[in-house]
Parts: structure tokens; sequence; C-alpha cells
């Protein structure tokens, strides 16, 4: 998209006859967003957004007024059992197809212009897993925390806020924000919560169709949560980077995971425990909650994995146990009596199509981090007899 001028806002105008006044207000507002950013679009109303984004105006009508509960195909995928075996799951929302144009083109031509916090390293342009490990090499103390339910602790206030930030007049701000949110069915922990109700009632809406009881919040799978995740979390990571520093502490953030380190040595526990709390306080300012149970002081004598990549080097490695997992499948893959039909069989996969992407994704993810290792590893996987039909 090229950049916004004003010149053929008036020449249209002008033919259209549109009055001098609208034309002011439409101006200004204009360029209240490329003031934040020249390439960011400016965004009139709902209507121009249909326009922009070639999504259908009513498709948008109906995702910010709420009229339709299914507008995400919700489902779970397992996660990684608790330490007690517990199984875990997580929540996948996928937008419908029109919705999801709407936020890619949000994420194409608003979001990727909007700058988070240096400490974030993760869901930017450019963003490399192994960068946000790097800082972390060699430190001899690293302290890890993970923040619970992370993408849907963030309530479309905090989303208005970031498209405010951005230059975006209140309606329009509060359009996106929607959009880009959703709301969970009256079973989930949101609706039981006081935080995520609407505290004025309905009758008070300047805008009657927009009223809805229940504030939205990012849907995890919806193409515009983590960067509006990254924006929203701008100013929390300010916060706890300026705390870090007195620790001589390094501090990065990816995602929900937040990773902090030291090479003092005069760093000790109590100082960790000190920091811990430090960070758990700002994080409830925020309204996000740690998770307790993955909070991990990591000594310096111990075994340093950040982001499942050993950190205990001059730079990151991967583990033991993923080069493991990668011998024992082209092992069955390249023996005469497994293969890949027998093998993607036993491992549960439903195709062997699905085996081969997936060992070709985790070959991609090797070459990232140890160049030499996963290019043999992807000579190995395409030299393996794939059936034709897969």
């Amino acid at each position: 998209m090229k950049d916004w001028k004003p010149q053929p806002y008036r020449r249209i105008a002008q033919e259209l006859g549109v009055s001098d006044a609208v034309l002011r207000s439409a101006l200004a507002a204009s360029e209240a967003v490329v003031a934040v950013h020249p390439k960011l679009p400016p965004v009139l109303t709902l209507k121009h957004l249909s326009r922009l984004s070639g999504v259908g105006y009513m498709d948008l009508r109906r995702y910010v007024s709420r009229e339709d509960p299914h507008t995400y195909k919700v489902f779970c995928i397992r996660k990684r059992p608790q330490p007690d075996g517990r199984i875990r799951f997580r929540e996948i929302c996928v937008p419908e197809h029109s919705l999801c144009d709407v936020q890619q083109w949000i994420v194409r031509h608003i979001l990727v212009h909007g700058r988070p916090h240096s400490a974030s390293t993760a869901f930017a342009p450019g963003a490399k897993l192994i960068d946000a490990v790097q800082p972390h090499c060699g430190s001899r103390w690293i302290i890890k925390l993970d923040v619970r339910r992370f993408f849907e602790s963030i309530s479309e206030i905090s989303v208005y806020n970031v498209f405010r930030s951005l230059g975006y007049q209140p309606l329009v701000s509060f359009e996106l924000a929607r959009i880009c949110t959703r709301i969970g069915s009256d079973k989930t922990w949101l609706s039981k919560t006081r935080r995520w109700r609407r505290k004025a009632p309905l009758h008070v809406a300047a805008i009657r169709n927009y009223s809805a009881k229940q504030l939205g919040y990012l849907a995890q799978g919806a193409p515009t949560s983590p960067m509006i995740a990254n924006l929203v979390m701008r100013a929390a990571d300010a916060e706890i980077s300026a705390l870090s520093e007195p620790f001589g502490i390094t501090y990065t953030r990816y995602a929900d995971d937040l990773t902090f380190s030291t090479n003092s040595a005069h760093f000790d526990r109590t100082t960790a425990s000190a920091l811990i709390r430090k960070v758990y306080q700002t994080l409830g300012r925020f309204g996000l909650q740690p998770n307790l149970a993955k909070t991990q002081v990591v000594s310096p004598r111990a075994r340093k994995v950040v982001l499942g990549l050993l950190a205990d080097g001059v730079s990151p490695r991967l583990t033991r146990e993923f080069k493991g997992k990668l011998r024992m499948h082209l092992h069955y893959l390249e023996h005469v009596d497994v293969g890949p039909i027998k093998h993607a069989q036993r491992r549960g996969f439903s195709a062997v199509a699905g085996l081969r992407n997936h060992l070709l994704g985790l070959a991609a993810y090797a070459i990232q981090i140890e160049p030499e290792y996963g290019y043999a590893v992807k000579a190995r996987l395409m030299a393996v007899h794939w059936p034709i039909i897969y």
C-alpha cells in the first residue's frame, strides 16, 4: 500500500460534493494516523475498512456487534502433561474465512507498523527463536516465568488502546478491537469474572447494536492476536526491564515466556526470589497471572534450557532429547521391516503425509539452530522411499 496523501481525498471530495466540514474532519483523522507512522493506512469508517480489506460491510457489522457467536471454530489440542501426569489441553480458535481475511489485512497493513518493546522477541518481522535465546547463553543464573492464559487475559479494552495509540479515532479503534477479539461461551472462566463484565448498563450505549454484556478477549489462533499481544505488553515489558536493571539482569519475553539471566557473582536465590516477587506484582497490575508451577530458577551448575534450546554455551544448541527423537524417526523410516507407512501408523498419524510434513518441519527448525546437522537430517528424510500416494 502506498503512503497516504491528502490530495486525492480533496479532489474526489470536491467531485462528490462533500462538505468542507466533513472533508476537514476526514483529513484530520487521516493525518493523526500517518503522524504515528507514514505507512499506516487511514481507516475512517467501518465501510471504509470494508473497501480497503475487500470484506463485506455487513460481515464487518456482524463481527463488531457480536451478533453471531459462531464466527470461530473452536477445538482443543493436547499439551504436554503436567508433572503429576494430568492431561492438559489448549483451546484454539480459528476465525471464519471472511473474518480471517480482514484480520490478515489488519496484520499486513496496520499491526506490522506497531513497535513492541525491545525485550519482545516473538511475533515480529524477522523474529527468530534463536535470537530470543542468544542473550541468555553462557549465563550463570537463569530465571524462567510463564503467564497463564496469556492471550485470553488481554481484553478488548487493551486492544482498543493499541489502535488508539496508532492514531485511529475512538469509534474506528473500538470496531477494530471488536474484529480482533471474541467472546467465549457462558461456561468459560472469563464469564465468571467481574473484570470481563460490562459495568455500564446496556441502554446507555451510544450505538445500541454494539452493546454487549461481556468483554471480548484475544483468541489464540486469530492471526492478529500475537502482534496485538506484543503491543499491549509494551508498557509491562518496559516496567519489567526497568526493575530488572538494578539486579544486573537481562530480560526477554517470547510470547508468554519470560526469561531473566545474569552473570553476576553476587546473585543468589534470595535475590532471585525478590526479583520474582516484583515481576509477579507487575504482571498482576496488567491483569496477568503467572503460572506458579512453571516458575524456575536455574542455578550456575544446573542444565540450562531456554525455550527448548540449550543455553549453556556461546550460542544456542539443540537438546539431546530433540536429536534423539529425530534419530528414532530416521531409524524406523530407513528400516527395511518398518518404513514410512508402518511408522506413521505406529506413531498415531492418520496419513503418511502428516508424518512427512511434521519431520520436515523439525528439520527446518534444526537448520535454524544447527545448520549442518539440520541439512543432514533433511537430506536423509528426502532420501526415504516415501509412497507415491501418501
